[in-house]
């Protein structure tokens, strides 16, 4: 909304003033890594300015207010670049690197020859930069202010994704240059530490963080974009009005002057011999990042010889990607099944001919939705070859297609696989709602309730499941705790004494507190972080069950999507009914009463994040005598870490650490000392 006329003068100058200083201060944090106020100076800023928007009833349109819009997009525009989005020419070792280098010298040579009268094209000399794994993004700034974003789509015409990428808090929604118009060209990430803490509390993790970036940029919901967190990081000015450069580095250093967000890593060379070395340096160091990348890009650095030499139909002649070893590759499609999961959701997996990817065989394949088979244009690809990627070693995902030939067709089911029901369009996945009689729904939801994170019933498995559910008739958590003797005598495998340890295992759950029951109802979208927090917020079952989706937004790291899961969850009949049959069986369901936190020791007060694995204590013991200290326990690494708990096998969290300066703790013996 715009200023409106009749506001207050003294207000709108007010509101220019706020704007211009939490943008200042978002500079800081985001960009720069340099907070330069406290977390309350910062909300006590930004609370004066959304009340006197809401005084005057409109608000400026630079508002960091304004970075996230309440309504669904109904589609993406089409946007056409000003300049072309190239790709670029791929190097897979240095015999590629020298013959594209090659190239590139006798280019040159033939320029200067051809063009006796100008000034000779310098002899080349070359910027390393990393090639990062996520979604290109390409942004208009015209007269300092951010118009449109899009993604690259097909170099030519990509899709507009403005409200989406005004969530990255990063990226500047003004500039100080204000004389002309610029396309900014850089990459839509999910740092890796992000998506740990994500995956934390999400009931469904996501696979990967180049999925993640792209899934929530091609998101029709900014709210969701916004709960991803996404970063962004810039490197190339495809177009200009009003500004030229002469030599990347003055490129580079335009985008730092005007607030984007640059890598600290370029690396200058000039000879083709140390990009060689440096690349190898590059590739060993891959993982140490706190995002993905896939190889280096290597460019020339001058200007003047970037225009000489042009482009070929596809590439820059002046600019080769330089791949590290393949985690890619292609196999043939032979099937695809879709399986049925505890929450009901109908998810295809591909079969694929066997094949060796990053030293491991690879048979099975993700494909996450009918939208993403349809997107990646598998539809008809059965027994055709398709491209794979095996990343952050996960299940694989395809990538598309491999070549032009038809195959056979992939046919979303209209009926459950497993029970027959006919199966409901939610969003962009399919789902059974056959809660109580789909067999494979019933065994997932009660082998999750039962687990060690949830009630802990001792020696319970997927085949127990399966059998009390075969001939027990469990349809239902609740239906675990009317089991009798006599049924459970009765089943194959169970003896006198695997029966009577059940029920005793089901008798002793009933003491579970009510963090680990909230986990085990398996609320969609939350995790074991999230339950817990509830758990110690509302204290109570009846609270948590009686919660408003205003309250529990209101919460921290509790965004829209959680809160109408939890909101809706309570709602739903049959888990209402479910949640009373167990409170009448004798669950109890109760908060855990917890001591008075300590003050006098270093970690009261402090922000403590555990990584890797320790072999002296559990990770989930750490936490509670942490937090019996006065702790608070964090899933990612941040400015406000105090400490960083350090095991074997930590990993991008460690690294992360270390380049913030936070304090890490990796002598579990230390440790040990520490928490008594």
């Amino acid at each position: 909304m715009e200023p409106g006329q009749n506001a207050e003068p003294k207000k709108l100058a007010r509101m220019r003033e706020l704007v211009d200083l939490i943008a200042e201060h978002n500079y800081s944090y985001y960009t720069l890594d340099q907070p330069t106020i406290s977390d309350k100076e910062w909300d006590a800023l930004y609370d004066e300015l959304v009340r006197l928007e809401q005084e005057t009833g409109s608000a400026l349109p630079d508002s960091p207010t304004q970075r996230v819009g309440g309504d669904i997009l109904k589609g993406f525009d089409p946007h056409r670049h000003r300049a072309r989005l190239w790709s670029l020419d791929k190097a897979q070792d240095n015999e590629d690197l020298l013959a594209w280098n090659t190239r590139v010298k006798k280019a040159i040579g033939d320029f200067n020859a051809k063009n006796p009268g100008e000034t000779p094209l310098p002899e080349p000399s070359y910027a390393i930069e990393l090639k990062f794994d996520g979604l290109t993004l390409n942004l208009t700034y015209d007269q300092g202010n951010l118009v449109q974003a899009s993604t690259r789509g097909n170099g030519v015409i990509g899709e507009g994704i403005l409200a989406q990428v005004k969530t990255i808090k990063s990226i500047p929604l003004t500039i100080p240059f204000k004389d002309g118009l610029i396309e900014v060209q850089g990459e839509g990430i999910m740092n890796l530490s992000v998506l740990a803490a994500y995956n934390e509390t999400a009931a469904e993790p996501l696979k990967n963080a180049r999925n993640a970036a792209a899934g929530a940029l091609r998101n029709q919901n900014p709210r969701i974009t916004a709960e991803r967190k996404l970063n962004a990081f810039f490197y190339n000015i495809g177009f200009a009005v009003g500004v030229s450069f002469e030599r990347h580095a003055e490129m580079i250093q335009f985008l730092k002057d005007n607030r984007f967000k640059v890598n600290p890593y370029t690396f200058y060379c000039s000879t083709i011999e140390e990009v060689q070395e440096e690349l190898a340096r590059v590739a060993e160091s891959r993982d140490t990042h706190d995002f993905l990348i896939d190889g280096a890009v290597v460019k020339l650095t001058d200007m003047r010889t970037r225009e000489a030499l042009g482009y070929t139909d596809k590439f820059p002649r002046w600019a080769v990607a330089f791949k590290f070893e393949a985690e890619e590759t292609t196999t043939i499609l032979e099937g695809v099944s879709w399986e049925v999961g505890r929450t009901g959701k109908i998810t295809p997996v591909a079969r694929v001919e066997a094949v060796d990817l990053a030293g491991v065989t690879v048979q099975n394949c993700t494909l996450n939705n009918i939208g993403d088979i349809e997107r990646k244009n598998l539809k008809f690809a059965l027994g055709t070859h398709v491209f794979i990627r095996r990343s952050n070693d996960v299940i694989p995902e395809i990538l598309g297609k491999a070549d032009d030939e038809p195959g056979g067709e992939i046919v979303a089911p209209s009926e459950c696989p497993s029970c027959g029901t006919p199966l409901e369009l939610r969003g962009a996945h399919l789902f059974c709602g056959n809660k109580l009689g789909c067999r494979p729904q019933t065994i997932g939801r009660i082998t999750h309730f039962s687990s060690r994170d949830a009630m802990d019933i001792e020696s319970f498995s997927i085949m127990t499941a399966e059998q009390l559910f075969d001939e027990c008739g469990v349809r239902d958590p609740a239906d675990l705790y009317s089991l009798t003797y006599d049924q459970l005598i009765g089943l194959e495998r169970f003896g006198d004494k695997k029966a009577r340890k059940l029920l005793e295992a089901l008798e002793k759950s009933k003491e579970r507190d009510l963090a680990a029951f909230l986990f085990a109802l398996g609320i969609p979208n939350t995790g074991k972080a999230t339950t817990k927090m509830l758990a110690d917020h509302f204290g109570s079952l009846s609270a948590v069950r009686a919660a408003t989706v205003e309250e529990l937004i209101g919460l921290p790291d509790v965004g829209g999507i959680v809160a109408e899961s939890i909101h809706s969850f309570f709602k739903d009949p049959i888990a209402a009914e479910s949640v009373d049959r167990m409170l009448a069986l004798g669950v109890k369901a109760e908060a855990e009463q917890q001591e008075a936190a300590r003050t006098d020791s270093i970690f009261s007060g402090k922000t403590v994040v555990l990584t890797g694995t320790l072999s002296l204590m559990t990770r989930d013991e750490a936490a509670k005598k942490l937090e019996a200290l006065g702790a608070k326990i964090s899933g990612s690494v941040s400015k406000k870490t105090d400490f960083v708990i350090a095991g074997e096998s930590a990993g991008s969290k460690l690294t992360k650490a270390r380049d913030l300066g936070v304090t890490v703790i990796d002598d579990e013996a230390e440790l040990v000392k520490l928490l008594q």
